[in-house]
């Protein structure tokens, strides 16, 4: 005996269209919807339980029929439990309905009204140009970033971003204000001018022997970074300026006192700039800007030594970078000078052996074609083969200790050289007249 009136299914299939039913199919049908209403319900009470909640709402019996893979009901969504009142229509025959909340027209009447809203409305401001962020309004001030920055962000708070793509006279808003007392600021700009002035050397060497031993010049290391890039994206054509900001990268690397290690990617473009770049200095002299970049690829291996415990990644790419260059034809010789050299510092014998020698037969080939010809870059191949044969000169430092007095080159071993490393490089090699220095290159 099913407690589902079967008359109220006799109703719904009138509703339908259906006439007639006998009293079997309303028994089935009253026994199915009994289960099924059962089952819905105890899937509701499920979602209520784990809801942490003691009163079965609209919303438990609404997943219960998702979970059942039932369309829901819709229409009754509510944030509180329905009041259902009884109203009956006959004996035995009660009916639910959700109960009206009864509204005092008086009150509502009499109540004040409620503030008109905003028409909505859109404005349009610049949030960044160029990644710089504009003083406007709109934009949140210094009291809204983060305390931690101490320099603005983007290409134009970086001189050297900016003067590359044309926001040199973008107005920077500093994020954060960075506060230096009196002296440090006279320090910096005492320092700065003392680097920049030609005529007076012991100044120069001074500020730079400030540089090697004040511990307490943390706070203008991000400003001492910021002036190196700049003065060497604006200086290109200045080697003693390019020279000063090398030395001024060498003095902040070997002070002690000074954590350096979050600057680091800010130090090694200009760096790599010395090093690597096409045109240094001026066009009258072309050997003399070779001197700078000995000493960019020296500077390049202290960082490389330095911090490759705290960047693992930071000797494999500054390697990449110079093996780069170096394997361009398209580049001049004076930029294969200083990724030969680079490479060299960066990784030592190993990358020498392993990068370097492996092509030096194909680029000897360059070299003897400048080397043959009448062209300005004559003088530029030679430096080239002379760094070349600087480099090679360390696997002999590397295995000398391993070689007996008294060697001599034999033919095979001439033979080989010539196969390993070219013509030009092996009869450098042999007119050099040192043994040890052709085994060295021979080993595998």
């Amino acid at each position: 005996m099913s407690v589902w009136n079967p008359d109220n299914i006799r109703d719904v299939a009138e509703s339908v269209g259906i006439a007639s039913l006998s009293g079997e199919v309303l028994t089935a049908l009253s026994s199915d919807v009994e289960f099924r209403l059962s089952q819905v319900l105890e899937e509701a009470f499920r979602f209520m339980r784990h809801s942490k909640r003691t009163t079965l709402s609209t919303q438990d019996i609404t997943h219960a029929l998702r979970m059942l893979d039932v369309e829901p009901l819709y229409g009754y969504e509510s944030t509180r439990p329905l009041r259902f009142g009884e109203a009956s229509i006959g004996p035995g025959q009660p009916l639910f309905y959700v109960e009206d909340e009864e509204v005092d027209f008086e009150k509502l009447i009499n109540a004040p009204l409620p503030k008109v809203p905003r028409e909505i409305s859109f404005t349009a401001h610049w949030l960044a140009v160029e990644g710089v962020q504009p003083s406007i309004p709109q934009n949140p001030t210094s009291a809204d970033s983060r305390n931690q920055e101490l320099l603005p962000k983007g290409p134009g708070a970086n001189s050297t971003l900016a003067s590359i793509s044309g926001n040199d006279a973008v107005t920077v808003k500093p994020l954060v204000k960075h506060i230096l007392s009196k002296e440090l600021q006279l320090y910096f700009e005492k320092i700065c001018s003392a680097l920049l002035d030609e005529t007076n050397d012991e100044y120069s060497v001074a500020a730079l022997a400030s540089l090697r031993s004040d511990p307490g010049l943390h706070q203008l290391v991000p400003y001492f970074v910021q002036f190196i890039a700049e003065k060497v994206t604006h200086n290109l054509k200045s080697l003693f300026v390019l020279k000063q900001m090398m030395q001024l990268t060498s003095a902040m690397l070997d002070n002690e006192g000074l954590y350096v290690d979050p600057y680091v990617a800010a130090i090694v473009p200009p760096v790599l700039t010395c090093l690597v770049s096409p045109r240094l200095g001026s066009s009258s002299n072309r050997l003399e800007h070779y001197p700078l970049r000995s000493l960019a690829a020296s500077l390049l291996g202290l960082i490389a030594t330095k911090f490759a415990k705290s960047s693992h990644t930071l000797k494999p790419r500054l390697a990449r970078t110079c093996l780069k260059h170096f394997l361009d034809p398209n580049k001049s010789f004076a930029v294969h000078y200083g990724a030969i050299l680079g490479l060299q510092a960066v990784g030592g014998s190993e990358a020498v052996r392993v990068l370097i020698v492996p092509n030096l037969k194909e680029y000897g080939k360059l070299l003897q074609e400048a080397i043959e010809g009448s062209t300005p870059a004559k003088a530029d191949a030679e430096m080239a083969i002379g760094a070349v044969l600087g480099v090679l000169e360390k696997l002999e430092d590397v295995r000398s200790t391993r070689l007996t007095n008294g060697y001599a080159v034999n033919d095979q071993e001439n033979k080989k050289l010539l196969e390993n490393v070219g013509e030009l490089v092996s009869s450098r090699i042999l007119a050099m007249g040192r043994p040890h220095l052709v085994q060295a290159v021979l080993e595998e």
